[in-house]
């Protein structure tokens, strides 16, 4: 009976908290709006439209915490979401940019909000089909660097082996970060010198409006996750 129960209680968790769970219409139109509409008079005007969407999104970030927690030890379920959520509004100072807010919405997942050092998990919500899901370690300080690079070079077959069960390649790896010399202490005849010029380590995956709007939102961004997870434990374990 337990055995049973345990089942059917896993399928009720499935199907209404995380089958059900989408980014609203309503939250894409409004950034999409306020892309076009980018001043303080417009985002006053709309400010009940600003918090209905950051609720639905706070919502979805709180529903995907739980579902992060499932497979991940560094998640746990007393996380935050607000302290996950990255401001709606832009620091100006030093821009040349001078829109007063993002027309996004981001949050960072990692075991204390979006404030570790260390990976973590980020979902950025924009409209047009430029949102995505992503994971990984972004621009480590030089001691977590340093910890990935070697443990890079030392087993560079674990990271294949870490990759491959999520079914990713290093090709898959962003070069956004990317060094146009070996870093010091490799040499450029390094047969892995190309993944050892990486200053960020991170794995993403386009998420189209349609599919936000669906049922299968959380479903998709949970699975993605969890298909990354073995290189997010694989930099987890370089830099403890």
């Amino acid at each position: 009976m337990t055995g049973y129960y345990l089942l059917h209680l896993w399928y009720f968790y499935f199907y209404y908290f995380v089958s059900n769970m989408r980014i609203k219409e309503s939250t894409l139109k409004f950034l999409n709006e306020l892309g076009h509409n980018n001043n303080r008079e417009w985002f006053q005007a709309n400010k009940n439209v600003y918090l209905a969407a950051h609720d639905d999104f706070k919502n979805f970030i709180t529903k995907m915490i739980i579902g992060l927690a499932e497979f991940d030890p560094h998640i746990n379920t007393d996380i935050n979401a607000t302290k996950c959520m990255f401001r709606i509004y832009r620091d100006v100072r030093f821009s040349k940019n001078k829109d007063p807010y993002k027309n996004w919405f981001a949050a960072g997942i990692s075991i204390d909000g979006r404030k570790l050092e260390g990976p973590e998990y980020y979902i950025h919500i924009e409209p047009q089909n430029k949102s995505f899901i992503a994971c990984g370690y972004w621009r480590p300080k030089k001691e977590h660097l340093d910890a990935i690079r070697q443990e890079i070079d030392y087993n560079f077959p674990q990271l294949i082996a870490a990759l491959s069960e999520g079914q990713w390649t290093v090709d898959d790896l962003s070069k956004e970060d990317k060094l146009m010399r070996p870093p010091t202490g490799y040499t450029a005849d390094d047969p892995n010198i190309e993944t050892l010029k990486l200053k960020s380590f991170i794995l993403y995956e386009t998420l189209p409006d349609t599919l936000l709007m669906s049922n299968k939102a959380l479903e998709t961004v949970l699975v993605t996750c969890k298909r990354i997870y073995p290189f997010k434990k694989f930099l987890h374990e370089a830099i403890e």
